[in-house]
């Protein structure tokens, strides 16, 4: 305990200079500053003894970043505006840095790590953690879909695809990224679909994104540490550098206006390589309709269902999933006040009426026709016609389940 005592003792001498200024500028009282102190080492006393846990840490780092918003809390009210902001956020990143390397094998200590740095825009940082994270835990989906989504949000959809092609590689046994790439993918053609009304439209659209040409994870060749930590290895892209703008001729613009990712051809090659993977079944491939049935202002999204739908048909014609997802269909993207919405739904209905005679498990399919029809009945613009329709339907549903008898 010696030890514990003496290393407890060093890290609380680092936060002297900052209790005096609490002090000196009436930030805390004395009495407070006491009790800072004392719960500051008790808390040094629990992650440094022998058997801490990454819970413990979780704790620590929750009860500095209380104490930080405290400290800027009172600053506004006391209007004291130089206050050391930079330390206590320091303080914090670094018994982050002593968690991870405590506890490599934690991932919630990663990822708080993460959050934090992002929260405080420490890209440099955030880059450098992730970097570490992944090459800890590259078997995680977390990881491969936070640094993705992370690359898609800064506008660099080069390096999100490349972070989820290798995280797909890495990770087949979860169809989590699988997922995640897809809804990307979806996002980035609403993007897309969004822009064609603009100026430039989709066109200078996808002349940017071919213009990232070094947004890549790659071993660096000049004298700049930016894309490598403090041993000079390979770190993530920073998405907020800017690339050196390309000029594109004629024969170039004709090939991006005719890029087959604005038909679809990338979702659709997500969902048919997942196929191929062993997590793939009629539960999952429900997951890959949801994610595109979602993006309903995306003109070819009629195209990717279908092909969704008919891959089912093929592999599990008679699953409850299949017969969900095909009854779903003609509905999907129209508004219940719509003129087209009452043939949709009669379409619907007589959907409804041929899968129940044909799937197997008529209680799976039931219980999910139920939620969705009375997610539809939550409508204010429903037809009061077309809501008994509903109701009516509703009632006549098989039971979802069989009556438990009585011993």
């Amino acid at each position: 305990m010696a030890a514990v005592a003496e290393k407890a003792r060093f890290y609380l001498e680092q936060a002297v200079p900052q209790l005096r200024e609490f002090e000196a500028k009436g930030i805390f009282s004395p009495d407070e500053i006491r009790s800072l102190v004392r719960k500051r080492t008790d808390h040094e006393h629990i992650v440094l003894s022998p058997g801490n846990k990454a819970q413990d840490w979780l704790n620590y780092v929750a009860w500095e970043r209380s104490l930080e918003a405290l400290r800027a809390k009172r600053c506004r009210r006391l209007e004291v505006r130089a206050s050391s902001k930079h330390v206590g956020e320091g303080r914090v990143f670094g018994i982050l840095e002593r968690s991870v390397n405590r506890h490599p094998g934690s991932l919630e200590l990663w990822k708080e790590y993460l959050s934090y740095a992002s929260k405080m825009r420490a890209t440099k940082r955030y880059r450098k953690v992730m970097t570490r994270a992944i090459r800890m835990h590259p078997a995680k989906p977390e990881l491969w879909v936070l640094a993705g989504q992370r690359s898609a949000r800064h506008g660099d959809m080069h390096a999100a695809r490349g972070f989820f092609m290798r995280g797909s590689r890495f990770c087949t046994r979860d169809p989590t990224v699988w997922l995640a790439y897809a809804e990307c993918e979806m996002e980035w053609l609403e993007k897309m679909e969004a822009r064609k009304g603009k100026k430039g439209g989709a066109d200078k659209a996808i002349q940017e994104q071919a213009e990232h040409d070094d947004d890549e994870i790659q071993f660096g060749f000049d004298d700049s540490d930016d894309e490598a930590d403090e041993n000079g290895r390979l770190v993530i892209p920073n998405p907020d550098n800017g690339a050196p703008k390309k000029v594109f001729d004629d024969e170039t613009k004709s090939k991006l206006k005719n890029n087959p990712a604005l038909d679809g051809a990338i979702p659709i090659a997500i969902f048919d390589i997942a196929q191929k993977q062993a997590f793939l079944n009629a539960a999952v491939a429900e997951q890959f309709f949801d994610v595109f049935a979602a993006f309903t202002r995306i003109s070819i999204q009629a195209r990717i269902i279908q092909h969704v739908i008919d891959s089912m048909s093929d592999r599990y014609p008679e699953d409850a999933s299949t017969a969900y997802c095909y009854i779903r269909q003609p509905l999907i993207g129209i508004e219940a006040s719509s003129p087209s919405y009452p043939k949709a739904l009669r379409e619907t209905l007589s959907r409804i009426k041929s899968s129940l005679a044909n799937t197997t498990n008529t209680a799976v399919l039931s219980k999910k026709l139920d939620s969705w029809l009375n997610t539809l009945l939550s409508s204010k613009e429903l037809d009061s016609g077309l809501r008994t329709v509903l109701e009516h339907t509703i009632r006549t549903l098989p039971p979802s389940q069989k009556p438990i008898q009585a011993p």
